[in-house]
């Protein structure tokens, strides 16, 4: 009974909102850090709090691309500070917190936006990509929110916001480690949230942003989908500071998506599988996932030894001799990471 009188109470909440408008929290007195604020949505939600008065924090790998948002936050007015963090790295990510702690202050809003994506079948995927993938999604969420929830709590006041994505809730070819690392992130900020609630620290807000495939950021920019066309990343970056002003539990954009997910618990799986195949018939129609890696070991193996063709292997540009056949998602996803002394996509 007393679930059912909450639920009731809950949901006419919801209905006065919906009818009234959501209120509003301002964010000019919040320190902000963005990672993977370097390029993409990072650097248009970094813009947007900068000319809404919050102190934003850049952490990224690419220092080009964070001198590029630092200066385009400030010459727009706003407060801005960039760090070069691997964010993967958990020791890079405590001591960059301490750093940040000194010079600037405690951060009151979280944005794990940083991402990446390798794009390729699964057994085409070389094995330090799929760490990567997971490092970078999922992995580097736990080392920042335990850099940064204590102070939260310490200060009775805080905002932690994922940047997942609809991948997070159905799977899709050739992002076999992408959506299970965005699974992962879903469920990171759902428990999360529910423990934050348990311990009685009700001050501290997350907020799970689950996107479509977005446009010119580098990652999806020539995914092949139908019906649900892919995103302008402004409108993406507007929906995503609406649903931290008014403390949303999860933004689902486009919104209708909402009725497609609850599809996928209602029909059975021929119905779910026919229509995720059909709306992305292909993630990344034109980049190097196309070349198997299973047909390039074979090819090693007749002229080398096992041990040869597999450290060949591992290199994975030498195996792809067209530039020109790379997607211009995966130009842009390929850098060399000094600390890690890998490629990344």
């Amino acid at each position: 009974m007393m679930f059912i009188l909450c639920s009731i109470g809950f949901i006419l909440k919801d209905l006065y909102y919906i009818a009234f408008g959501y209120p509003e929290k301002e964010l000019n007195n919040d320190i902000a850090l963005v990672t993977g604020g370097g390029s993409g949505l990072g650097r248009l939600l970094s813009m947007r709090l900068g000319k809404m008065g919050t102190k934003v924090i850049v952490w990224d790998i690419n220092k080009q691309g964070i001198d590029e948002t630092v200066k385009m936050v400030q010459e727009a007015g706003g407060y801005c500070k960039g760090y070069v963090v691997d964010i993967s790295r958990k020791e890079e990510v405590y001591k960059a917190a301490e750093v940040l702690r000194h010079e600037v202050g405690d951060i009151s809003l979280l944005i794990n936006n940083a991402g990446v994506v390798s794009g390729m079948h699964l057994l085409n995927t070389p094995d330090h990509l799929i760490e990567r993938s997971f490092n970078v999604n999922v992995m580097a969420h736990f080392w920042t929110t335990k850099a940064f929830l204590p102070k939260m709590i310490e200060n009775q006041r805080g905002h932690i916001v994922t940047i997942a994505s609809l991948a997070g809730h159905v799977g899709i070819t050739k992002l076999v480690d992408y959506c299970a690392s965005k699974f992962a992130a879903v469920g990171f900020d759902e428990a999360l949230r529910l423990e934050l609630e348990v311990l009685g620290h009700t001050n501290i807000q997350t907020t799970c942003v689950c996107p479509f495939f977005i446009q010119q950021t580098g990652m999806f920019d020539d995914v092949n989908a139908r019906w649900v066309p892919t995103l302008n990343p402004n409108d993406v970056a507007d929906r995503v500071i609406t649903a931290i002003k008014k403390n949303e539990k999860i933004a689902i954009i486009p919104g209708y998506c909402k009725f497609l997910l609850s599809l996928k618990w209602t029909f059975p799986w021929g119905c779910v599988g026919g229509l995720l195949r059909r709306l992305v018939p292909d993630a990344s129609p034109h980049g190097i996932a196309q070349k198997s890696l299973l047909n390039v070991y074979k090819k090693l193996s007749a002229t080398a030894s096992p041990a040869t063709a597999v450290s060949s292997i591992t290199d994975i540009s030498s195996t792809f001799k067209e530039p020109a056949a790379l997607t211009k998602a995966g130009t842009l996803l390929i850098k060399r990471s000094p600390s890690l002394g890998e490629r990344v996509l």
